[in-house]
């Protein structure tokens, strides 16, 4: 505050706002950090440049993945008081994600590869003039990644350097590489290969005649019984070993269902304190709480009072406790990481108990899902977890209609 009160009184014509950044910053970091940001914001003031938030904001951003802290705090203390509008970093890392896919692509097909990027960002203005829902930027990462893996299969293994001699039968190599992955790269190259022919960089599109041949039924793993009773232990232990973001999103997932995106977008404003509920993602309705997961909670939220931040988040982390975006993808995927178990085997344990156990429209609609999604876990193929006086194989005679 001394550092802030010496550069008003230097300023010839100090902005209103300046002493309110200084308290902004003392209260999220601490005293060092606060007045470093302080004097690499007089810096800007001093420059003779236009000190309107926006220029400020602007000039102060580093080039680069990172913003650098001063840009960071900036943008929170504008936006929040509706003094600038936020900084386009969001756009221009997934840009650079994009670039670095298309970068990665043999010489010889990598125009095609680029020429299919731009393609998808102008169907997403497409689907954004028009209403509908447009490809996220992480949908196009992927596809961009699937169709950079064929350029590098061609050139590598099938000697090819040219898109307009692919063939059927390159594809299905290729495919055959990931069998789990088939569907959805399918998909991908569908897509991929309309736009060549399109653009005319192939004449007869390979993938016309391909089938996914994947059986719709969920393939994916569940804990047995013993194993939940492990992990259930284990985040209502009270252990202190154990972080409370393990413990919380644990039992969100393996009590709730919840996934890694309803626990990592939940907000104070979410929980209801006094019906012990919160609401969860797209969920039409409040989740009321059981005690072990409300303690989990509980403990989450003391957690998030000793990091004294103004993030309005549950699961706060050093990373997001000086602004108000939520906690990373990735962070949310390797919480769970200690207890040996990843989120979406928890996660689809629940579901699958629940789908065999009650109507699946119901779940659907509890969930917020659509209501064909529950439908895949009424498969035959499903291995229920070994109960005791129960046969592992689920009995055929009694299996739920489709």
């Amino acid at each position: 505050m001394t550092r802030a009160e010496n550069l008003i009184a230097s300023l010839p014509d100090p902005p209103d706002w300046l002493l309110d950044f200084a308290v902004h910053v003392s209260t999220r970091f601490n005293a060092s950090r606060a007045t470093s940001l302080v004097s690499e914001l007089s810096r800007l003031l001093l420059d003779g440049q236009p000190r309107h938030p926006q220029a400020l904001l602007e000039r102060s951003r580093r080039p680069g993945r990172s913003m650098g802290p001063l840009a960071r705090a900036l943008e929170d203390f504008f936006t929040a008081g509706r003094l600038a509008l936020p900084t386009d970093q969001a756009e221009r890392l997934a840009a650079g994600r994009r670039q670095r896919r298309i970068d990665q692509t043999p010489e010889a097909l990598r125009a095609g590869v680029g020429g299919f990027a731009d393609y998808q960002m102008r169907a997403r203005q497409r689907a954004l003039r028009a209403g509908t829902r447009p490809r996220s930027d992480n949908t196009i990462e992927l596809a961009l990644a699937v169709v950079r893996d064929l350029a590098v299969f061609l050139t590598g293994q099938r000697g090819k350097n040219d898109w307009s001699i692919a063939d059927v039968h390159d594809v299905e190599a290729f495919l055959a590489d990931m069998p789990k992955a088939r569907a959805r790269r399918l998909t991908v190259l569908r897509q991929f290969f309309r736009f060549a022919r399109r653009s005319r960089l192939v004449l007869i599109d390979p993938t016309m005649t391909l089938k996914a041949k994947q059986h719709s039924a969920f393939r994916g793993r569940t804990l047995t019984l013993g194993e939940q009773r492990q992990v259930f232990r284990r985040w209502t232990s009270g252990d202190a070993d154990v972080h409370p973001h393990e413990a919380l999103v644990g039992m969100l997932a393996l009590l709730h269902a919840a996934s890694s995106q309803e626990a990592r977008l939940l907000t104070l404003d979410n929980i209801d304190h006094t019906r012990c509920s919160a609401r969860l993602g797209d969920r039409p309705h409040p989740v009321p709480l059981d005690p072990a997961t409300w303690a989990a909670l509980v403990r989450c939220l003391d957690h998030r009072t000793g990091l004294n931040t103004a993030n309005p988040h549950v699961i706060v982390t050093k990373g997001t406790k000086a602004g108000r975006t939520p906690a990373s993808r990735a962070y949310l995927s390797h919480v769970l990481d200690p207890c040996g178990h990843p989120p979406r085997a928890i996660r689809s344990t629940r579901l699958v108990d629940l789908v065999n156990t009650l109507d699946p429209k119901l779940v659907a609609a509890a969930m917020g899902l659509d209501p064909q999604a529950p439908l895949i876990y009424l498969d035959d193929r499903i291995r229920q977890w070994p109960q005791e006086g129960v046969s592992a194989e689920p009995d055929r005679q009694t299996r739920p209609e489709r």
